[in-house]
């Protein structure tokens, strides 16, 4: 998320109260998490594990809860809870406002657009011409929709991230999501689909890309041109699925992976981890099509070997 007026370290730090380590007028210019970030960005980092990565990333403020040197050309903030303190920001550069009708008088409709009957369009929502909005859908703050899109009955865009944090003494504490949906052109998207924004940058579902009825992209998604999902596709979070992907229906898919250009994953099928382009795929989790449909033969003549071996040694 980039914010709308940049910000100086020594603010940040006094409206979390927290301490900073750093030039007091060092420049945020955006929140981002750690996978997001770009110069200007400031991110939060909680777990000794992800110390070195959030240091050395393209962020240049970095809440944290270790004292630690400050690394040249960035800012430090010192917080006993940066999870806490992130979310705080969030919602303050990023809060829900209160709707006072169906469509935003902050929404910017392109011309032959076409909107039905209970159509919810949040504030600050593009959208482009010649769209058809069926009726009931849902478009969160902030989501931004291409030209010759089509998006299907009571289809949701834009809901949070489904992001927590346990906490021992209190339970799961939610991630406040301030990124953002984009569609782009061409698009269609069915009924009862739902799109997660990103926790801080965008879920991207690209040009000429069909999704089918019943479909979930979790958040900070990325889905390239003309992929083709079936229904009751499940994609987790911070995905990449790349251009010319087919999932058919039931397939389910896995956080942080890459799905390669024009893979075929075929129905009922589970990608744990990133497969490589111009394959088709089976099976949970995903192998070779056809290597997968040899072992299922193989196995299905395991009982005829088992009685023949007990023949023998009878």
């Amino acid at each position: 998320m980039q914010l709308a007026t940049s910000v100086t370290l020594s603010q940040i730090s006094k409206l979390i109260n927290a301490t900073f380590v750093g030039d007091a007028n060092h420049v945020i210019t955006g929140i981002n998490e750690i996978h997001m970030v770009q110069h200007g960005d400031l991110t939060f980092v909680d777990h000794p594990k992800y110390y070195d990565k959030a240091l050395q990333s393209n962020a240049t403020t970095i809440i944290i809860n270790k004292d630690v040197a400050c690394p040249p050309g960035k800012g430090l903030i010192v917080s006993d809870d940066p999870f806490r303190d992130y979310n705080i920001l969030t919602q303050k550069y990023r809060p829900i406002q209160t709707s006072t009708s169906s469509i935003a008088t902050t929404a910017v409709i392109g011309t032959g657009t076409v909107l039905r009957a209970g159509v919810v369009v949040g504030e600050h929502v593009t959208i482009g011409t010649n769209c058809t909005i069926h009726a009931n859908v849902v478009l969160y703050d902030h989501t931004v929709i291409g030209n010759n899109v089509e998006i299907h009955a009571n289809a949701v865009l834009g809901a949070d991230a489904f992001y927590f944090k346990k906490y021992a003494d209190k339970g799961y504490t939610k991630m406040y999501s301030c990124g953002r949906v984009v569609i782009h052109n061409n698009v269609t998207i069915g009924a009862l689909t739902t799109i997660d924004k990103g926790v801080s940058g965008d879920t991207v579902i690209g040009e000429g890309t069909k999704l089918d009825n019943h479909v979930h992209i979790g958040h900070d998604t990325i889905v390239g041109k003309n992929v083709l999902m079936a229904a009751h596709t499940a994609i987790a979070g911070v995905t990449t699925i790349e251009d010319d992907v087919i999932l058919w229906g039931q397939v389910g898919v896995n956080k942080d992976l890459t799905i390669g250009k024009g893979a075929i994953v075929l129905a009922q099928s589970g990608v744990a981890s990133s497969i490589a382009g111009g394959k088709t795929y089976f099976g949970s989790p995903v192998q070779e099509a056809r290597e997968k449909m040899k072992e299922m033969a193989l196995v299905k003549q395991l009982p005829y070997y088992i009685d023949k071996l007990r023949g023998l040694l009878n």
